[in-house]
């Protein structure tokens, strides 16, 4: 009797009309599928920053450079609040709500749909990585709303909120 070192039989399985080893490549095969989902759903039109300081400080730059950029902060929900009135935990997370009306209202005049998005939100959240805060990026919701035919200056409003975020990332 010998020892067969040959290869092993592969066994299959078919899954959403998929054919797949049921083994390591057959797993590592549905990973890599599954990997450009994971980042489109990373590049949907969300910026993002990191800071490594705590979320009190984070806030604080926030709010004064909402104030320095002549932004009008119109509201502030902390989502942990609300999750713990409901009985539940939730890390401080808050949203920013704040623009300015004459740049928000012509991209509302282009496409009334614009209001779903508008006035702009910046989400402040603590992750195991330090406080992130997160926006829409304005080329986004321009594809997303069909704004490609009105002159919009989606370049100066990104910069605005690129620089919103990095002075409250802080250095």
């Amino acid at each position: 009797m010998g020892l067969d070192v040959g290869q092993p039989e592969r066994e299959f399985i078919e899954k959403e009309g998929v054919i797949m080893w049921k083994s390591l490549t057959g797993t590592a095969l549905g990973m890599l599928l599954a990997v450009p989902l994971i980042v489109q759903a990373q590049t949907h039109g969300i910026m993002h920053l990191t800071s490594g300081d705590d979320i009190e400080r984070v806030e604080e730059r926030l709010r004064a450079a909402i104030d320095e950029k002549g932004l009008t902060l119109m509201n502030v929900v902390d989502h942990a609040a609300n999750a713990k009135q409901a009985g539940l935990s939730l890390p401080a997370t808050r949203t920013f709500i704040f623009g300015n009306p004459a740049v928000g209202t012509p991209m509302m005049q282009c496409q009334g749909s614009m209001a779903l998005d508008l006035p702009q939100k910046m989400v402040v959240r603590e992750t195991d990585d330090g406080v992130r805060l997160e926006w829409n990026s304005p080329h986004y919701m321009a594809e997303r709303h069909g704004l490609q035919g009105c002159d919009l200056p989606l370049d100066k409003v990104a910069g605005v909120l690129e620089g919103v975020a990095g002075a409250a990332a802080g250095p």
